[in-house]
């Protein structure tokens, strides 16, 4: 005991006054449940249990491994990913601008015009306009209306973001009505999915409505499965429809055939599809092309041309892969203008860091044929596109030559969700350790090999299936080493539980 009254544990902090620490004030009871709900895979135990041995490799702990190969998190820049001369030049040319002189002229003038719409001509000063600057979301309207052909876009439709995911918790914000006394607002979400939707919707209080993705068919969407999904929902207002194309965790590109039915099926239902399409420059398969959802609804005419469309992208992902620069943004197509007016109002009690707002810039401002930058800047991205193109074709054809693993291939974004067939014995372990079969498969593969991943579980999946999500951004040798020793794990697991 000290002499102010307070003991001492063992590591030497506090605990309270006499050591008794006290009744608490604020206990998980009194935590709300929408946020207890929450469970994010990619980031919760597995990550955790990862930075453990990662700590235990560091210490000098000896493990059935020399180091760990996370393949958990779309994190190219922490892969190894170099990153590119031109992004890196700009974001630096505007941080520091005494320093301006000795980039190229093209990226001094883009430094330039971004500066002189900052307050105080500095990365430094807050945003005032909660849209985001208005030159990035001209720039992002032009970038917008060249990649689809010249359909009109508008700076007044774009708002700029911390991140295409801060971006979706804002639009579910704005839905929110249950405290209206309405039914809560149901959104259909593709299964498997992009885990931060349904943490999104567990936080906020929406309803989910789950739709399978055709594993048989590559991924694909069914109709027919987005009829049976939302059918007989009077739990809920269903109003969105959210689409991610290129697919996160399924690594598909839909094709220009099946966007149309989803767009027919979305205006018959009275649904305000929502696009992901942050992997956009992902593509892997020469054989696929990305479709923007806002150039199909103009082709198709009326009465789909009307139609109210949420767009998203992210300069985290394709090949600018800058995510920790937190920059993305979302356009709102044809809405009512009273209701993007609710949105302002809610971005402006929080505001998009400049140099979120700066990544995004660079994204759409890329050099142009003659520029200083071009040619240096086409051979860096040529580079990283076609080593992209080399380990998705590897991860499909190795996962596939594993006994016991199925694997569509990896058209596009930067993920593999290869099926597993696991012996019933595993399975009935996994149960009497209180765990999913596949979470018990992951766990055990990074304690016996290293290797980090993610169980399908974590995304969601057809029930009685199990599967897992690999990155694909490992250097080549890396990633041939993380599949080998994946093979050697699965073999031996089959073996053992046969």
């Amino acid at each position: 005991m000290q002499a102010n009254g307070f003991a001492k544990l063992a590591n030497g902090h506090d605990v309270g006054c006499n050591g008794a620490g006290g009744k608490k004030l604020l206990t998980l009871d009194d935590v709300n449940p929408s946020v207890r709900a929450i469970a994010y895979a990619i980031r919760g135990p597995i990550n955790d249990r990862a930075n453990q041995l990662d700590s235990d490799l560091r210490n000098g702990k000896k493990l059935p491994f020399d180091k760990l190969i996370r393949c958990n998190v779309g994190d190219a820049p922490a892969m190894g990913q170099k990153p590119m001369t031109f992004y890196r030049q700009l974001l630096a040319c505007c941080a520091y601008p005494d320093a301006s002189t000795q980039y190229p002229a093209d990226v001094q003038a883009l430094s330039k015009r971004f500066l002189d719409a900052c307050h105080g001509r500095t990365i430094g000063s807050y945003i005032s306009n909660p849209q985001g600057l208005e030159v990035v979301r001209q720039d992002i309207a032009k970038f917008i209306q060249e990649r689809d052909g010249g359909i009109p876009a508008y700076a007044n439709e774009i708002f700029l973001f911390t991140g295409a995911g801060d971006g979706i918790v804002c639009i579910l914000n704005i839905l929110n009505t249950t405290s209206a006394g309405k039914k809560p607002i149901g959104l259909m979400v593709p299964i498997p999915t992009f885990a931060y939707y349904t943490s999104c919707i567990d936080e906020i209080g929406l309803k989910e409505i789950p739709y399978y993705l055709d594993e048989e068919n590559s991924w694909q969407l069914n109709v027919d499965e987005l009829n049976r999904a939302i059918n007989n929902r009077d739990d809920c207002d269903p109003k969105i429809l959210v689409v991610i194309n290129p697919g996160n965790p399924t690594g598909q590109v839909l094709t220009k055939d099946n966007i149309q039915q989803i767009i027919r099926f979305a205006a018959e239902k009275n649904l305000i599809i929502m696009a992901d399409e942050v992997y956009q420059d992902n593509i892997h398969d020469s054989s696929q092309k990305f479709h923007s959802f806002k150039k199909t609804i103009a082709d198709m005419g009326h009465p789909y041309c009307d139609m109210e469309l949420i767009s998203l992208h992210s300069a985290s992902k394709g090949l600018m892969n800058e995510c920790g620069a937190r920059g993305g943004y979302v356009e709102f197509h044809n809405f009512d203008q009273e209701v993007l007016d609710q949105l302002r109002k809610l971005l402006s009690i929080r505001s998009s860091p400049s140099t979120g707002q700066l990544a995004t810039f660079a994204m759409v401002n890329l050099p142009k044929p003659g520029d200083p930058s071009y040619d240096l800047f086409i051979k860096e991205r040529e580079s990283t596109r076609s080593s992209l193109v080399q380990r998705a074709r590897m991860t499909t054809e190795l996962l596939n030559n594993i006994p016991g693993m199925h694997c569509n291939a990896v058209q596009g974004a930067m993920y593999a969700f290869p099926r597993l067939d696991l012996p019933e014995k595993f399975i009935q372990e996994a149960k009497t350790k209180g765990r999913a079969a596949d979470l018990h498969y992951v766990m055990q593969l990074m304690d016996s090999k290293g290797v980090v991943i993610v169980p399908g579980s974590g995304f969601r999946q057809q029930p009685g299936t199990y599967h897992f999500r690999t990155t694909i951004l490992p250097p080549v040798d890396l990633l041939h080493e993380m599949l080998e020793k994946l093979a050697d794990f699965h073999t031996n697991l089959m073996k053992k539980y046969a």
